[in-house]
């Protein structure tokens, strides 16, 4: 520990869980900080122990409550800066408003965008972020920023659970195809896409198979899995083509809405998700919901960060 006697973990409320496995990891206590809300819903943040010239990391995904979260991470920051720590890394497991980082139509925001511009404004020096929906997103940043993989965690569980097998990667749509190819090459398997397109407004979505899956384990690929539509919808198109093991592998568990219902009520055995979002009491409950822990992963990377090691070392 006296190696890191200038390192300070601190954590936000949106996740403590994972920033104590973090901080186990490192082999420091985390930090002691204060977040209490007035009576007319205002954050407040204090910052109980003595931070300057430290090196500090606050971990706090933006997850839902998006606003709450990212209010109360900003909050923290400003506090941090002001108490004259001597560089700030928001560690942001999962980075909300990821899913706006461009215009899709006239008259919209570039709310990703706007974030950056919130978090280096409020005094950042960098960003530590996992498995970003858009790896743009982080040329929306003049700071430093690492955006690592979860893909050596899931890799490892693959391997460990003999899923690897007579296998076929997949991607649900066509935008997740890069994500899902680095699968397939590290697994040497075979890839397969589902171009997904609606015949007209508010009708059902149309899924078109590209690729052999008859007669093979399918491994669904995707970052996020929010509502669990696209992602129930393409296994039952895989099933429907012959596919017989179906899981899938998602970094971020969303789970909003009628997400857990329609996992129970899919074809899909099992459902890998990672700690970058706590589960709700719902998906607690739900047997088809594997969860791998990113603690130390993320612990990993703080510590090559803080002492100047390469972090590019923990890719896959």
């Amino acid at each position: 520990m006296a190696a890191y006697q200038q390192l300070k973990i601190f954590s936000g409320t949106a996740n403590p869980d994972l920033a104590k496995k973090i901080a186990a990891e490192i082999g420091v206590p985390l930090g002691k900080i204060e977040v209490r809300r007035f009576s007319d819903g205002e954050l407040f943040a204090e910052i109980d122990e003595n931070v300057r010239g430290m090196d500090v990391f606050i971990v706090q995904p933006t997850s839902y409550p998006a606003n709450e979260n990212l209010m109360e991470l900003l909050i923290m920051i400003d506090a941090l800066k002001r108490a004259s720590a001597d560089r700030i890394t928001a560690v942001i497991p999962y980075y909300g408003y990821a899913r706006q980082d461009r215009k899709v139509q006239p008259r919209t925001p570039i709310t990703s965008k706007l974030v950056a511009d919130l978090l280096t404004a409020a005094g950042t020096n960098r960003v530590l972020s996992l498995d970003l929906h858009a790896g743009q997103i982080q040329g929306f940043f003049n700071i430093p920023f690492d955006h690592l993989y979860a893909t050596p965690i899931f890799l490892d569980y693959l391997a460990k659970e003999k899923l690897t097998d007579n296998l076929v990667l997949v991607s649900p749509d066509a935008g997740g195809t890069e994500r899902t190819r680095a699968y397939a090459k590290r697994l040497n398997a075979e890839l397969a896409v589902i171009d997904k397109r609606r015949t007209s407004a508010n009708k059902s979505e149309v899924m078109h198979l590209i690729g052999d899956v008859r007669g093979k384990n399918a491994i669904l690929v995707d970052d996020i899995v929010d509502t669990a539509g696209t992602l129930t919808q393409a296994a039952e198109a895989l099933r429907k083509n012959g596919a017989k093991k179906i899981v899938s592998v998602c970094t971020h568990a969303v789970l909003s809405g009628p997400a857990i219902d329609r996992i129970n009520e899919s074809v899909l055995e099992k459902l890998i998700v990672s700690d970058t979002i706590p589960l709700g009491e719902k998906a607690k409950r739900t047997k088809k919901i594997t969860v791998l822990s990113v603690g130390n992963f993320l612990g990993e990377a703080i510590r090559r960060i803080h002492t100047g090691e390469s972090v590019s070392k923990l890719f896959v």
